[in-house]
């Protein structure tokens, strides 16, 4: 039937969504941006941060986002700030360069996945892709507010804070 959709196994969700991934990458080349470092300039569109609040966030360790973090600074596109309260912490903060190039990117990155889901037989199903995308961003948001104050590193999770269901 035309325009109906076949749900996917749930192995191919995850497969779908590697494969999504590696899209994005290659939609970052034209920007010359990695998809960590892409990852990094979005989180910091919310406002600035320290690399142990940038890992916790991209559940990875400080020492991988460190170094991220320096080629971004080497291109101008991320500064290091010494904290006002205490100047011991250094929080990372997106220039304007930064920004323009996150723009960039953004829109180099939108333009292949809506390329993508424009080769969908109808307008309709294009249109049901990419607000499926907009869906997943909400769910990863939600996801996030849900899980605050929960490390995960290497697959386990260590409660810091409750939070209410």
């Amino acid at each position: 039937m035309p325009g109906a959709l076949v749900e996917p196994a749930p192995a191919a969700i995850g497969r779908t969504a590697a494969y999504l991934a590696k899209q994005v990458e290659l939609a970052l080349v034209s920007a010359d941006l990695s998809l960590p470092q892409y990852r990094i300039l979005g989180l910091l569109t919310e406002g600035s941060a320290v690399s142990s609040a940038l890992a916790e966030r991209l559940a990875v360790r400080p020492p991988s986002i460190t170094a991220v973090v320096d080629g971004l600074v080497s291109r101008g596109l991320v500064e290091r700030r010494h904290a006002e309260d205490d100047r011991r912490r250094v929080a990372h903060v997106l220039t304007a360069k930064g920004e323009k190039l996150l723009g960039t990117a953004n829109e180099a990155v939108d333009s292949r996945l809506a390329s993508i889901a424009g080769s969908l037989e109808t307008e309709e199903l294009t249109a049901r892709a990419l607000e499926g995308l907009t869906l997943w961003r909400q769910a990863m948001a939600a996801y996030h507010h849900a899980t605050e104050g929960n490390s995960t590193h290497n697959g386990t999770t260590k409660n810091v804070t409750a939070v209410p269901k």
